[in-house]
């Protein structure tokens, strides 16, 4: 896989724990309390345009991928996407699990892009109210794994 063209209007970097409350208010941060990993945030300027949390698993886990309307189809999700990549290798990972819900095509076209592919697991029905952050939000969906390897 390429790696997408740097745009030099963003940087990625980890979040910070002075910038939650910028990232959160146009974001949110629902796994901010998770506790297994951390957001990387795509910055333009000082404002935030979108987000990912790695979860450190076994294997790891690419979560909550968020770009702004206003920044999106500018790569700015598969640039987050390889960030997200390049820290979990670093952590020694040998893969990348993710999960979809199976009615997002524009989500599983960004990854197919990326090298995941189902990994053949089966889906996990999400249905009901969740606590994030933010508040409780009703669920209703059906979410497939994606792996990609990381070996180079």
């Amino acid at each position: 896989m390429t790696e997408p063209p740097a745009d030099p209007a963003w940087t990625i970097r980890p979040l910070d724990a002075a910038e939650v409350d910028v990232v959160g208010r146009d974001l949110g941060l629902a796994r901010l309390h998770q506790g297994d990993g951390f957001y990387l945030v795509a910055w333009e300027g000082t404002q935030p345009v979108g987000h990912c949390h790695l979860a450190l698993t076994d294997p790891p886990e690419l979560q909550d991928v968020e770009v702004l309307p206003s920044a999106r189809r500018r790569g700015v999700a598969s640039a987050l996407v390889a960030a997200a990549e390049t820290e979990a290798r670093a952590r020694g990972a040998v893969e990348l699990h993710l999960e979809l819900s199976i009615d997002d095509p524009a989500a599983g076209a960004l990854y197919r892009s990326r090298g995941y592919a189902d990994a053949g697991l089966p889906h996990r029905r999400v249905k009901g109210t969740i606590q994030i952050r933010t508040g409780p939000i009703e669920v209703d969906d059906e979410l497939v794994t994606w792996t990609k390897s990381l070996r180079q």
